[in-house]
């Protein structure tokens, strides 16, 4: 693998999508096919190659974006792979501005969706050269020519020029790894992806560059490794850069730290190699910069200038997540004090652009930009080994004007017809408006809704159970609204363990009685501890640790086999949905436990 030293021959290309449009399985058959792996190795046979961490694997999603490299003839191809959900939205915000263009990747059957919205818009803002894939022609409902005319429309709504409204459309089966210049009679035909690299070649301009001037990088992302410690990745805006280097580091708060380069390193598919030296418009990875931040530049020592630094839109929840306060802390995790989750999320931060983190007493006050990208950290966390309480996520307001607003957000949802009563009737109760409804020939209702984000919280689980699991939905943040009154509470009262001890199968049969248990038999439990859901409204204490009074007379009824039914378990996401105003989730390594705030009955029965 060697060094391109032409600029020309290098492009730059960031892969754009909605959620499962198939960005990743697209790079995959790019990285294969242009032999970046040997026939024998496993990444040949293997699938989501990019998406290397163990969450991304189980939840099938991008979380970080990635960047990659080919080499195709004589070009050198750089690939900055994207997340498709709106939460890690600030991971796309940083790693558009190392690209020239883009890939646009849209399925032939869903179309254009909010989150393709959001990238495409962020896009061509950047003044990227986009290229259309439609994907997943192979699929038995796909509408090609109505997706056609949705993008067109897309674009004409979104193009910063009129420039971007001329844009080059291809056809593919990502998962087989074919792509087509026209819609192909048969998907099952011999093809594969030479003409999207031809494309790229084509249509991609290589990088606007002023290699004469004196080397210049912003800082977009950072790796690790205990071979060379940190990794400043970025890609060259002028100049070059060499091992040996003298350099300066121009910290966002206006500081300048006077460094050296010791190695200079660039993509090849998975893996990295040393290059002797980078020029303008690649993407390199720098080592002996160990205080780089995201958004700081690398620049020459003898003219040490700033370049602007990364915008990322602000974030629209927070949440409290604070060391563990309840009668099991310390039991299951090894990391439980305030100071080691502080400098935890303080590492965190250094990668994380679109995290804020501010103190609140002896916990922490986590903004992010979704449930998903909250629920992602505390998942992260907990699998390291923290153990910590969160509290219900809050929306985070602003002022304008002496206003106080709050983030607003369009839900679109698509139906079976047989449901669109249910999803209205939880919506109203919501406060959402509705702005669109139309349906499909196939007995599909889609319902576009403007809402508050706090009236999203928990709203997912609730209509995947009331629709059966048939709902599809998707929202995006489109602006601000001013603060409009609370939601009451929208689900029924909780059943509280009355006192600590191990629960038993006599006593969960009357708390069966009384609700939905959350817990099974044997299992400890404290007090204060919500340990189901109630059929009413109110709150109730339930004593689970109580155990059958043992008599000397039999009975026929009384001495058979207890019948429970299985406990509800909840997954991080939906206990994060579930827990009020009032109640905290405590998360370790090995369990997720709800409970009420205030432990201690008569002080609960004060505070209300």
């Amino acid at each position: 693998m060697t060094q391109t030293q032409d600029p020309t021959k290098i492009r730059n290309i960031a892969i754009i999508a909605h959620v499962d449009h198939g960005k990743t399985t697209l790079v995959d058959g790019l990285l294969k096919q242009s032999q970046t792996f040997r026939d024998n190795q496993a990444e040949m046979s293997q699938e989501l190659i990019m998406d290397s961490g163990d969450q991304e694997r189980e939840r099938g999603i991008t979380i970080t974006a990635k960047v990659t490299a080919v080499q195709h003839n004589d070009y050198r191809i750089n690939i900055i792979d994207t997340p498709g959900h709106a939460d890690f939205s600030g991971e796309v915000e940083r790693t558009l501005n190392m690209a020239d263009g883009c890939i646009l990747i849209v399925d032939a059957q869903e179309g254009p969706m909010p989150q393709t919205k959001f990238v495409l818009s962020k896009a061509l803002a950047s003044e990227l050269k986009p290229i259309v894939i439609i994907n997943k022609i192979d699929k038995s409902a796909a509408r090609i020519k109505e997706v056609e005319d949705e993008l067109a429309d897309l674009f004409l709504e979104l193009a910063v020029h009129e420039d971007q409204l001329h844009y080059p459309v291809y056809y593919a089966v990502g998962r087989s790894g074919k792509a087509w210049v026209t819609p192909p009679v048969n998907p099952d035909e011999d093809a594969n992806l030479e003409v999207i690299f031809d494309a790229i070649i084509s249509h991609i301009p290589a990088p606007q560059i002023e290699s004469n001037k004196p080397f210049q990088m912003l800082v977009t992302a950072l790796a690790w490794d205990s071979f060379r410690g940190k990794y400043a990745i970025g890609r060259i805006t002028r100049g070059q850069v060499k091992p040996g280097d003298q350099v300066t580091l121009c910290k966002k708060d206006n500081t300048m730290v006077k460094v050296r380069v010791d190695n200079v390193y660039m993509s090849h598919g998975l893996s990295k190699f040393e290059v002797p030296g980078g020029v303008a418009g690649d993407i390199v990875q720098l080592t002996g910069i160990t205080e780089a931040q995201i958004g700081d530049t690398v620049a020459d020592a003898t003219s040490p200038e700033a370049l602007p630094v990364l915008e990322v839109e602000a974030p629209t929840l927070k949440i409290y997540l604070g060391p563990n306060t309840s009668p099991f802390k310390g039991t299951e995790g090894e990391f439980t004090t305030s100071r080691q989750i502080s400098e935890r999320l303080q590492k965190e931060l250094e990668t994380n652009v679109g995290l804020r983190v501010e103190e609140d007493g002896i916990g922490f006050l986590v903004s992010g930009r979704g449930e998903l990208h909250l629920s992602v950290l505390i998942e992260t966390m907990r699998r390291e080994g923290f153990e910590f309480e969160v509290g219900r996520p809050q929306v985070v307001t602003h002022q304008e004007n002496g206003i106080t607003m709050e983030p607003l957000e369009e839900l679109i949802i698509e139906v079976p017809a047989e449901h669109v009563g249910t999803v209205q009737m939880e919506l109203g109760m919501r406060r959402a408006t509705l702005k669109e409804q139309f349906a499909s020939p196939k007995g599909v209702t889609k319902l576009v809704y403007e809402l508050p984000t706090r009236a999203l919280l928990g709203l997912r689980n609730i209509l995947l159970t009331n629709t059966k699991g048939t709902i599809i939905m998707n929202s995006l943040a489109i602006g601000s609204h001013p603060l409009a009154p609370p939601l009451g509470q929208l689900r029924n009262g909780v059943l509280i363990a009355f006192e600590t001890g191990i629960t038993t199968p006599y006593s969960l049969q009357t708390a069966e009685d009384r609700g939905n248990v959350f817990v099974g038999p044997a299992i400890k439990v404290y007090a204060g501890q919500i340990i189901g859901l109630n059929k009413r409204q109110e709150d109730m204490e339930i004593n689970v640790c109580k155990a059958k009074h043992l008599t000397n007379m039999r009975s026929s009824s009384s001495d058979g086999v207890v019948q429970l039914t299985p406990p509800t378990i909840f997954s991080l996401e939906e206990c994060l949905d579930f827990i009020e105003n009032d109640e905290l989730l405590e998360v370790t390594p090995k369990s997720l436990r709800l409970r009420k705030k205030e432990l201690d009955p008569n002080k609960r029965k004060r505070v209300k």
